[in-house]
């Protein structure tokens, strides 16, 4: 064999041995299964609205932007939908990318920098993380949730500009970030405050940000995805004008890549004014988080993922097995993908999905972690 087959068989061998072996498994297009895996929380990526709108824009615009944004790729689609996410933020201004995942990687690239600091709450998505390595910024990460480290590490930053990142809620732990509290911390250092609202905007009305007061501020800046409770795909930077215009100008994961599809930004475009016209969409998820969380034992999640714990990373791939051939397809956290190594099943609560199955999903669950956590 040659270098590279050794090590690649290395490296399968050693996943294998800890239990950490992805494989991907294509589904067909309608679900054998109750789908509490993915990440579509309000169920709005098959409405018939969205999907309507979806192919309405296909028709007009074709299937694809046809470049990038700053050549013939900036669609009128592009300009409304970023003018109504703004709006319903509460931000002076957005831009929408293709995924959520260069959204993060513009924002934080583009504003840091050699000669920039960035705080990285320890629990950050991996796209923030590239994003910081990316940036060639210096990186202090402090403990998860800690507004004191924050604060120490903004006193060391000296003349240096300074951007903290975090999220409003996250995804494993199913935590809030202490908002208030880092946007003042913020404030007084000069600095400026990230956060990535992925599950947040929908799910919580217009954002956690925008809930507390904090939209609109010019040392807050929030990104998204258009990927979760928006049902279909890409991203966006919502925040000052200023900030957009050098995004614009300054970001390559926005400048070299070709503009968000029509379909994904006219569905995204839908699924928004569905989400301010059916407020009940997002109090059905919270509902079914507080009674899941007490059937299980688990603190509630602040969004719309469900944590739950498991003893190890092989125990949490049998309990989702477990759960799949019982015709219930859930989540599994394991590591790396969580930042304290706990191995978990990844339950998504969803307002999509029918009432006798969810509950019929309830009781396999409430047998499946009874059995193997």
């Amino acid at each position: 064999m040659s270098r590279w087959a050794d090590w690649l068989a290395a490296e399968a061998a050693s996943r294998e041995a800890a239990g950490l072996r992805r494989t991907l498994r294509p589904r067909p297009a309608e679900g054998a299964t109750t789908d509490l895996a993915g990440n579509d929380y309000l169920g709005l990526s098959r409405d018939p609205a969205v999907v309507a709108a979806a192919a309405a824009a296909a028709q007009r615009w074709g299937a694809g932007a046809g470049a990038s944004r700053l050549v013939t790729g900036t669609l009128e689609l592009h300009a409304q939908l970023e003018r109504e996410l703004a709006a319903y933020a509460g931000q002076p201004a957005g831009l929408v990318f293709s995924t959520g995942y260069h959204a993060n990687l513009a924002a934080v690239a583009a504003l840091g920098g050699r000669d920039a600091l960035v705080v990285s709450d320890a629990h950050v998505h991996a796209s923030m993380v590239d994003a910081v390595r990316l940036s060639r910024a210096a990186l202090e990460v402090v403990p998860h949730n800690d507004v004191d480290a924050v604060a120490a590490a903004l006193d060391r930053a000296g003349d240096r500009r300074a951007l903290v990142l975090v999220e409003s809620v996250y995804s494993v732990l199913g935590d809030e970030a202490p908002l208030p509290a880092l946007a003042a911390v913020v404030a007084e250092h000069d600095a400026l405050l990230v956060v990535d609202e992925a599950h947040g905007l929908g799910v919580r009305g217009a954002g956690v940000v925008a809930s507390l007061g904090l939209a609109g501020l010019p040392h807050v800046l929030v990104t998204a995805t258009l990927s979760k409770a928006l049902g279909s795909q890409g991203g966006a930077v919502l925040g000052p004008d200023a900030v957009v215009e050098h995004l614009v100008n300054r970001a390559r994961p926005f400048i070299y890549d070709t503009g968000l599809a029509p379909p994904a930004a006219g569905a995204a475009l839908e699924a928004l004014r569905q989400v301010r016209a059916r407020p009940e969409l997002a109090d059905t998820v919270r509902d079914r988080m507080a009674d899941l969380a007490a059937a299980l034992g688990v603190p509630p999640s602040a969004g719309a993922v469900l944590s739950v714990p498991m003893p190890s990373p092989r125990a949490a791939v049998a309990a989702q097995a477990a759960a799949l051939a019982q015709g219930v397809t859930v989540g599994c956290f394991r590591p790396p993908s969580v930042p304290d190594g706990i191995s978990r099943l990844r339950v998504t609560v969803g307002a999509g999905v029918p009432g006798a199955d969810w509950d019929r999903a309830v009781d396999v669950l409430i047998a499946v972690v009874k059995e193997h956590g």
